[in-house]
Parts: structure tokens; C-alpha cells; sequence
């Protein structure tokens, strides 16, 4: 199991690379993610036996990411426009069917699913069109992964005392420690190809290290209190040894949005003060 876990990170950990140098295929691979991975999420709740909008809902989660990235805004804050559309087409949808029990459950756990998945994971394209974006991802990349694989290393090792042992048994107090290390750990390290800005002082890139990795922790938590609701060990077995595709980005879905937003804030403070990004 650790062997098939090493490898399936490895190839994972390549193709994450060479994506990163390519904005298209950046794009593509965010957008196949979002549609494994929504429909790794739709099957799971199908095991409550719900009726939900499964493909109108990878659908929509395709839409999400192609239209940042073609930069397709309405207006400032399009994101409600087009969750509004989303939840009235629903409702729509939920008419043309013969019988309305758990209606407010499927149309629910739909739009929760293109939130969670769609919607969360695309900041990651967002966080590519900023200036210095490759950058910012590999950073993201090396703090939220560093800290899901120092909570591995650590809580294989010595872990002994269970973190929350209804949501997950295997999960430690010592793991959860040992991956906010390796999340400040990758936050010092990404400082060596950041702009050189003080937004990433080592202050700063210190306390990005802390918050990155208990988010990306709580998000590692999160999905496996969905797991652990619908009853199943992984969301797929699409990688060895890790899992599915929610599996390998369920930490990335706190952290992506969460980094983003700090960028944004501190990035209309320099241009606010007539300095350059």
C-alpha cells in the first residue's frame, strides 16, 4: 500500500510540474479533476440513495473553470448570477419529475457538490491568471501537499493518539501536528522563488505555512466525514495506494480559495499604494 501511495504521488507529482509550465493544459487538468471528481462525489451520496442532477451538476462544474479562464464575467460578481441560475434551473428540473420526495435534499446536495468541488477547486485557475501565477501555485502546491504528506510521515511513524476517531480512526493529534510543520516547512521553502515582495516576508510566509496547512488538514477532515457518511473507505481506487481524485484534492479545496482571497487582499493594497505587483 505505502509502495502504490509513493508512486501514484510521484507520477502525480511529475504531471503536476509539467502542468504548471503549460496554461492550457493547466486549464484541462483542472477541469477533468472537477469532473471525476464531482461525479466521485455524486456517487458517493447515490450510496444514501438520493436523487440528485448528477450530470447537470458536472456539467455546470465544467462551466465554472472554462469560464474564468476565458474570462467570461457578466459582472463583478457573476459567481452569484450564476449560482442563482443554477439553483432555479433546479428547481425547474425538480418539476418535471413524478414524485417530489427528498426534493430539497437532491436539489441541495447538487448545488452543494458544484460548490464544494467546482467552484472551490477553480480558484486554482484563478490563482494561475495572477501575475507571478506559477509561482503561487507551485507554492500552494508545496504547502498544502507538504503538510498532507508530513501528517502521513508523521502519523504512520508515531502516531498514537487518535484525532477524531469518529470521522477518521486513523488520523493523529502527532500527524496533524507533524503536516502544520510541513506546511510552514513549504511555505520557507516556496520564499526562494516568490517575488520578492514584503507579502512574502518570512513572517508572513510563516503564518501563510500555518493557516495553508490546518485548512488544508480540515479539508483532508471534511471529505472524510463525507466518506465516512456515505459509508465508504475512498471516493475511487483511480490512484494506487492514495484513492480517488477527491482523495487527492480534498485539501486543495480549502486551500486554494483561502490563498487566493489573501492574494487578492494584499494585491489591492500594493496597486492601492502605487506599488507594482
Amino acid at each position: 500500500m505505502i509502495n502504490r501511495r509513493i508512486i501514484s504521488g510521484i507520477l502525480l507529482g511529475l504531471f503536476s510540474v509539467m502542468a504548471l509550465f503549460s496554461d492550457l493544459l493547466f486549464v484541462l487538468t483542472v477541469i477533468v479533476l472537477i469532473s471525476l471528481g464531482l461525479y466521485e462525489f455524486f456517487s458517493l451520496i447515490e450510496k444514501k440513495n438520493i436523487q440528485m442532477y448528477k450530470y447537470f451538476g458536472i456539467v455546470l462544474g465544467i462551466v465554472i473553470p472554462l469560464s474564468i479562464y476565458l474570462k467570461f464575467e457578466l459582472t463583478r460578481g457573476w459567481e452569484l448570477i450564476f449560482i442563482s441560475a443554477a439553483l432555479i434551473t433546479l428547481f425547474v428540473l425538480q418539476f418535471s419529475r413524478r414524485e417530489s420526495t427528498n426534493a430539497v435534499l437532491g436539489i441541495s446536495t447538487t448545488m452543494f457538490g458544484i460548490i464544494y468541488v467546482a467552484w472551490f477547486f477553480s480558484f486554482m485557475i484563478k490563482l494561475k491568471l495572477l501575475p507571478h501565477g506559477t509561482a503561487l501555485v507551485a507554492c500552494l502546491l508545496l504547502v498544502t501537499k507538504g503538510a498532507d504528506i508530513g501528517a502521513f510521515l508523521i502519523g504512520s511513524r508515531w502516531g498514537r493518539n487518535t484525532l477524531i476517531p469518529r470521522i477518521s480512526p486513523k488520523k493523529t493529534i502527532e500527524g496533524t501536528l507533524g503536516g502544520v510543520f510541513f506546511g510552514i516547512l513549504g511555505a520557507c521553502v516556496s520564499k526562494s522563488f516568490l517575488p520578492d515582495l514584503p507579502i512574502f516576508s518570512w513572517t508572513n510566509m510563516f503564518f501563510l505555512g500555518l493557516g495553508l496547512g490546518i485548512l488544508g488538514l480540515l479539508g483532508d477532515l471534511s471529505e472524510s466525514l463525507i466518506k465516512r457518511d456515505c459509508v465508504a473507505k475512498d471516493s475511487n481506487n483511480l490512484f494506487p495506494g492514495m484513492g480517488g481524485v477527491l482523495d487527492v484534492i480534498d485539501s486543495l479545496l480549502f486551500t486554494a480559495p483561502a490563498f487566493y482571497f489573501y492574494l487578492n487582499y494584499h494585491i489591492s493594497r500594493v496597486f492601492t499604494s502605487g506599488a507594482g505587483f
